[in-house]
């Protein structure tokens, strides 16, 4: 494990999403139908849903929404036919990338997120290229103003948590992804508020970016996230504290 904090890279991801709100609304709430579509409404049992919860909460998706795509994915027995697919390629200083994409229609797709990497990028390259130095990981962010640095490594690692790295103002619990049910648990019987948690892509180094290449790689980014298939975007990029 890198001793680097992917915090940074989240909350930057996240203003960005501020800013964006209504195409994230879309793609999230699409998300949802579709894993209750797959896995059904309960989220115990569905992970999928889940986080798409998860997810929808911390981007302050309105309950009304939420309720709709639950109600859509419930209800449908015909509809669009979406997939998932997973685009590699690379990005400015050979930041490697990988594109989470749900799609009704593979070509349009592919056609989109390789013209993004040809036109912002390094290029897209072949299944595997890249995804190979990515892990999906658990992620808790608890501010230090939750608990002591001695009580979230006690509840965590109990929990069955890999590692918990300690930040200037908040702890990074890090986990498999089977054990996240347990460690998430374990902080709410505990009374420890998460300011983030998610099961993300974790790679296993970072390429340190100066500013110039920084400012390239937020605008891949950018384009990426923008595409309406594009639900995730994941990298090995360190983006300088300024």
């Amino acid at each position: 494990m890198s001793g680097h904090s992917k915090w940074a890279n989240i909350k930057r991801k996240k203003g960005k999403n501020d800013a964006i709100r209504a195409k994230i609304t879309t793609k999230i709430s699409r998300e949802i139908t579709i894993a209750v579509r797959m896995g059904g409404s309960d989220p115990v049992g569905n992970m999928r849903l889940k986080l798409a919860l998860q997810k929808a909460k911390e981007n302050n998706i309105p309950k009304d929404n939420i309720k709709r795509a639950i109600q859509k994915g419930a209800g449908a027995t015909e509809g669009q036919k979406y997939e998932d697919i997973v685009y590699e390629g690379y990005g400015p200083a050979g930041v490697a990338v990988t594109v989470n994409v749900l799609t009704d229609n593979r070509n349009r797709a592919a056609a989109e997120v390789r013209h993004v990497f040809s036109k912002y990028g390094s290029g897209m390259g072949e299944t595997g290229c890249v995804g190979w130095m990515f892990h999906s990981k658990g992620i808790f962010i608890v501010s230090k103003t939750q608990a002591d640095e001695d009580t979230v490594m006690e509840v965590a690692l109990d929990a069955g948590a890999d590692d918990v790295k300690t930040g200037d103002n908040e702890f990074e619990i890090v986990t498999a992804p089977d054990v996240f049910d347990a460690v998430e648990q374990a902080l709410v019987e505990h009374q420890i508020e998460t300011e983030h948690a998610q099961i993300t892509m974790v790679p296993d180094t970072m390429i340190t970016l100066n500013e110039q290449d920084a400012e390239k790689m937020e605008t891949l980014i950018d384009a990426l996230e923008d595409l309406d298939d594009v639900q995730d975007v994941y990298h090995n990029g360190d983006f300088p504290e300024e």
